[in-house]
């Protein structure tokens, strides 16, 4: 297979894998904030601005339905995904109960080594906050939050939290995208390394402590 390539962000894209390109272009967008829920998504224009045919943006456009990004309503199309007031709400609800139960099964760590994931997933948020990548902040925001509940352990505790975090990542995106607009950049990253910090010190009362003034739904309108 020819290398993947893709040319500047609003130019055509030249690949051999037109479907993983479109993926990446298009969830790049709706995380960034570029599109907002309920957005229509018009294959004729999308077609012409990413440069690719109707058969491999159908493709890309099914997978992002599977991820979560994006709903097929019937005989309107494709927008990007909508919940619920009420849906977001119980979703954050829950991955509060299951980060809370990751917790207490968890707290104390065992080693030292056992903290990697959440020091990698801190190590990418300096680095996309630095950088100014909305994108990547949220991926290293989520990636923390999988690595603290991956603690427990427990491998069918981790597929129902990161199913979850499925459904809210677009909205998580939001908040993050509405914090910026009212908070510093590193305002994030401090959040994440005090939780860092209570978990390294053992306490798990103190880590759900810290987890309740998180603020995770602060932004949410």
């Amino acid at each position: 297979m020819n290398d993947v390539a893709a040319s500047p962000a609003e130019g055509e894209l030249e690949s051999v894998s037109l479907v993983e390109l479109a993926v990446a272009r298009l969830t790049r967008e709706i995380l960034s904030g570029r599109s907002d829920p309920g957005e229509r998504l018009v294959e004729e224009q999308l077609t012409r601005r990413l440069g690719i045919s109707r058969a491999p943006l159908r493709e890309a456009l099914r997978l992002l339905a599977q991820r979560g990004l994006v709903e097929h309503v019937p005989r309107r199309g494709v927008r990007v995904a909508t919940l619920s007031d009420r849906d977001v709400r119980e979703l954050y609800e829950l991955r509060d109960v299951l980060e809370r139960f990751a917790v207490r099964s968890a707290i104390p760590v065992r080693r030292d080594t056992d903290l990697a994931g959440l020091r990698a997933a801190l190590d990418q948020m300096r680095g996309a906050t630095r950088d100014g990548d909305r994108l990547a902040v949220a991926e290293s925001h989520r990636a923390f939050h999988v690595a603290l509940v991956a603690l427990a352990g427990n491998r069918q505790l981790s597929a129902v939290y990161d199913s979850i975090l499925v459904k809210l990542q677009l909205y998580m995106a939001i908040n993050l995208r509405r914090e910026a607009e009212v908070a510093q950049p590193q305002d994030g990253v401090h959040r994440h390394e005090r939780l860092f910090e209570a978990v390294a010190a053992g306490d798990p009362e103190l880590v759900l402590a810290v987890l309740s003034e998180h603020g995770a739904r602060s932004y949410l309108g």
